[in-house]
């Protein structure tokens, strides 16, 4: 979990879903005069094996070309989904083959384990073992319903992951008082131009 996710309350069940998902940052507006950087914080083949090493999901091994272009297709997918509204995502059938081509390449087994009952783990035993949690969080948080709640902000200029908090689930902006209220100001600005 990282201090992103402890900040905005995600619960630990889906972090690493979040924090993946966050890893590519798309903002692109101007906050109090200074303009937000975009950037990637896996740009690269270190920049994913330090940054799944920061979380325990370090494979061991090293991170390939082909391996760096699985995880970055991973997080395109994911991205994706989480960008169509609950209620459509499982009637996007271009979103939903897309991310199913992607998690193919993280395959999971159920195992029979003392304490826990069944569970599942990742087959893979490379370097980006440690990204079929993601697919794990993902089916863990489909059953019980919390990965409705996991969505992109509407708003065009930051795109950013939040885990929706409100009882009804039905934020669109990751902060009311940043996006919301940009996006707002510009919807009431518009019309009042269109009224003259």
């Amino acid at each position: 979990m990282s201090k992103e996710s402890r900040k905005f309350q995600v619960p630990d069940a889906l972090a690493n879903v979040y924090d993946f998902a966050n890893t590519l940052d798309v903002r692109h507006f101007t906050h109090f005069g200074v303009e937000h950087p975009q950037s990637d914080e896996i740009a690269g083949m270190k920049q994913i094996a330090d940054w799944m090493q920061e979380r325990g999901l370090g494979g061991g091994g090293r991170i390939t070309p082909a391996m760096f272009a699985t995880a970055l297709r991973l997080r395109e997918a994911l991205r994706a989904y989480l960008q169509c509204d609950p209620a459509e995502r499982r009637r996007n059938k271009e979103v939903l083959g897309a991310l199913g081509d992607a998690l193919a390449a993280f395959p999971l087994r159920v195992e029979a384990r003392v304490g826990c009952g069944a569970v599942l783990s990742a087959m893979r035993a490379d370097a980006l073992a440690g990204l079929s949690t993601i697919a794990i969080e993902m089916h863990n948080a489909t059953l019980v319903g919390t990965l409705d709640r996991l969505k992109m902000c509407a708003s065009e200029e930051c795109r950013r992951v939040f885990f929706d908090r409100s009882k009804p689930s039905t934020r669109r902006w990751c902060m009311s008082t940043l996006c919301g209220n940009r996006m707002k100001t510009r919807a009431y600005r518009e019309r009042q131009r269109e009224a003259k």
